[in-house]
């Protein structure tokens, strides 16, 4: 057979009609009309959650598993009209034709532009009764109130503005006065039904390389990335808020070139004092452990980032803001929150640095004059979307050290490390596609040294340097301010020098 006939053969036995499917937001509303999660339709097809929220954005399925969601989606289709007609039904038979269907369709109307809700309904992080919904699911504002928080980072708390909106469809559920609401899948599980998908990931590691620790770390190292997506989606099991896997995203997050980056300023620090008092100086250069694992309690976007221009910051939501930063007057002892720019004019920064600047802009600090905000892209936003999964990190990473186990710590640290670096336009992680995220848990890590600087000063010693997401340079006591020891609230020495030449100072007093 020739090389042309081989060709033919080959065309004429591969199929060129695919199953035809809706399009991307046709099939997430056929879904949401069922009220049905992406995980319950990832089951019944064999396939993962995320997958299913790719599928949703755009991607398109391929094979046997192509049929099974078309034909789950053309099922959904007849279901839905079908319950739809019963409805028009039901409401033309009340009298004037004023049905309870269009009754409650007057009451949705007139509430249409608030977010506060009739009766309390669970939030869709902790199950508890909530008061409020942002993006239209049901949720605690003040993140005290909500049953995932953890220890709180040093953030504002977001006003409770009073406003209406309507209930979506499917969200009707009330909580009777003073009962307490949990909703299926987030009831209490015993010890027993949660399964350690960290320690068995290190025990089969170390038995498959017959204790090998170097070999068992390194493919566990290697496998970070998917074992952390299947750790997000067991810890979101249950959640009212699916993860949405490939949303669409404005050009300025999406990289300008193939190797190039996108248009958003981290403000990274890379700071060092330009001059110190005269005299010789012992510098403490100070480990931040768990900068990126702390940085995962962030104000994250729930929904699909949306426009909006104006000089107003609404608490509520989060995303990226086109600013004119404020003149910073103090480099000379604390870093500049936008960390190094060298050129001036409005540029785009993350929600933590906003938030940062705002809030050293009040009347609290007063160290510099509010950033002027020209646009932003924004959706309502949670600071507990990664709690339950930092938390398994957390947990597993302080027993690791409570027991001197470094395989595990290193595979923790790959895990978390990895996640966030690998959730932009990343060839290594195919089912997470959130830019946006990335660079604001990024960004949070900066912020979070910065406040650890800024603490330092308003104790009284001497910052020197202040570098990336978890080195701090320092003189004085610095265990009087921060506590020595290998955990995330806690900071370990990197390295300790000797700066300076002469006689030391009679009056060390530095300016404000």
């Amino acid at each position: 057979m020739s090389d042309f006939q081989a060709i033919d053969a080959l065309l004429a036995s591969a199929s060129s009609n695919q199953v035809p499917l809706p399009p991307a937001e046709e099939r997430r509303r056929l879904r949401e009309g069922l009220h049905l999660s992406r995980s319950q339709l990832a089951q019944a097809l064999g396939v993962g959650a995320s997958t299913v929220g790719g599928w949703e954005a755009g991607r398109e399925p391929g094979g046997e598993v192509r049929e099974k969601y078309a034909y789950f989606l053309e099922g959904a289709r007849t279901k839905l009209d079908a319950s739809a007609a019963a409805d028009v039904s039901g409401n033309a038979a009340g009298p004037g034709g004023d049905g309870p269907a269009e009754a409650e369709q007057a009451v949705a109307t007139d509430d249409a532009d608030g977010d506060v809700l009739s009766a309390p309904e669970p939030c869709v992080l902790c199950g508890q009764p909530a008061r409020h919904q942002v993006e239209g699911f049901p949720q605690h504002l003040n993140p005290a109130e909500c049953g995932t928080a953890g220890p709180s980072q040093p953030h504002e708390p977001a006003p409770r503005k009073e406003s209406r909106r309507p209930v979506p469809a499917g969200r009707q559920r009330r909580a009777a006065s003073g009962v307490k609401v949990v909703p299926v899948g987030r009831r209490v599980q015993a010890a027993s039904d949660t399964p350690d998908l960290i320690g068995s990931a290190v025990a089969a590691a170390l038995d498959e390389h017959a204790g090998d620790v170097e070999a068992a770390t390194a493919a566990l190292v290697k496998r970070a990335i998917p074992d952390a997506m299947a750790l997000l989606d067991h810890t979101r099991k249950g959640g009212r808020y699916d993860v949405v896997a490939h949303p669409w995203l404005p050009d300025i997050l999406r990289k300008q070139t193939a190797r190039g980056a996108d248009q958003i300023w981290e403000a990274r620090p890379k700071w060092t004092r330009p001059q110190l008092p005269a005299g010789v100086h012992e510098v403490t250069a100070l480990d931040i452990n768990g900068a990126y694992l702390s940085a995962l309690k962030t104000h994250l976007p729930l929904g699909q980032l949306e426009h909006s221009t104006g000089d107003h910051h609404d608490r509520r939501r989060a995303g990226v803001h086109l600013i004119t930063p404020p003149v910073w007057e103090h480099d000379a002892v604390l870093p500049n929150p936008l960390g190094n720019r060298d050129e001036p004019g409005p540029l785009w920064v993350t929600e933590p640095t906003l938030r940062l600047l705002l809030r050293l802009s009040g009347p609290k600090y007063g160290l510099c004059e509010p950033p002027q905000i020209h646009e932003s892209w924004t959706s309502g936003a949670t600071e507990s979307l990664l709690e339950k999964f930092r938390i398994a990190l957390k947990d597993a990473r302080d027993r690791a050290i409570a027991e001197d186990d470094e395989v595990t710590l290193e595979y923790v640290k790959a895990m978390y490390s990895k996640f966030v670096s690998t959730m932009g336009e990343s060839n290594y992680n195919r089912e997470l596609y959130r830019a946006d995220w990335m660079h604001l848990i990024r960004s949070q890590a900066f912020v979070n040294l910065w406040w650890k600087a800024h603490r330092a000063y308003d104790e009284g010693l001497m910052v020197v340097r202040a570098m990336g997401t978890d080195e701090l340079h320092l003189t004085g006591d610095w265990r009087a301010v921060f506590a020595e020891g290998r955990g995330v609230t806690e900071v370990k020495v990197k390295d300790v020098y000797t700066v300076g030449t002469g006689p030391a100072p009679s009056d060390d007093h530095e300016p404000g």
